[in-house]
């Protein structure tokens, strides 16, 4: 039996309520699709200006990273520069250092013959200089204050230093560098040691006492 006009009409209306369902459920979905892609478009234009910020720091940390390295040559070339005049200070202060030394040398040249005679009846042979002499090794050292003498009779040999202003590590100084590699090759050695100034009133005594003979320029 065929369904009658009234029965195939509700079933199309029903298939026509279904189909609009579904094309509600299909612009639901493309409404939330739409919202989705909308959402991932602001996401990558997000994205696209944090790389846009990363890019422009990135910038700026290799135009400060250049300013730095440019700071850092300019600050070598500075300590390059104070380094030469430190050197050219110290060459200049040695130069003095040396012109000083010198010129007590030269004034206890003329005074410590008299003062020696005087003090300790040593008679200088010839002149007092400065010069090398061989040590006990065979190596030659300079030696400041040098001169042959003779004390009671017996032939002496001068072995002197100067200093601006001495210390009791001067004259600890003076007897491991001069004094200890002169023995046994100079058996009879009279150590003088000359200054302007002592650093304490103890170095005289302690000069003294090591059998140092001390004079000041003030005694010249």
């Amino acid at each position: 039996m065929k369904p009658s006009t009234e029965q195939r009409l509700d079933s199309l209306t029903v298939k026509v309520e279904e189909l609009a369902e579904a094309q509600k459920r299909t612009e639901q979905r493309l409404d939330s699709l739409t919202v989705k892609v909308e959402e991932l478009a602001e996401a990558q234009k997000r994205t696209e200006q944090r790389v846009e910020e990363l890019a422009a720091a990135q910038k700026r940390t290799e135009t400060r990273v250049e300013e730095l390295a440019e700071a850092q040559k300019r600050t070598e070339k500075s300590l390059a520069a104070l380094a030469d005049e430190h050197k050219e200070t110290r060459r200049q202060l040695g130069g003095l250092s040396a012109t000083v030394g010198y010129t007590l040398e030269n004034e206890a040249y003329k005074a410590l013959p008299a003062l020696l005679e005087q003090d300790f009846q040593i008679k200088i042979r010839g002149r007092l200089d400065r010069d090398y002499i061989p040590d006990n090794t065979g190596n030659e050292i300079e030696v400041n204050i040098l001169g042959r003498a003779e004390q009671n009779g017996k032939e002496i040999l001068i072995v002197g230093e100067s200093k601006s202003q001495l210390s009791r590590n001067d004259v600890d100084t003076f007897i491991r560098k001069k004094l200890k590699r002169l023995q046994g090759v100079h058996p009879h050695l009279f150590p003088i040691l000359v200054t302007h100034m002592v650093s304490d009133s103890k170095v005289k005594k302690y000069a003294e006492g090591k059998g140092i003979a001390l004079y000041k320029s003030s005694q010249f």
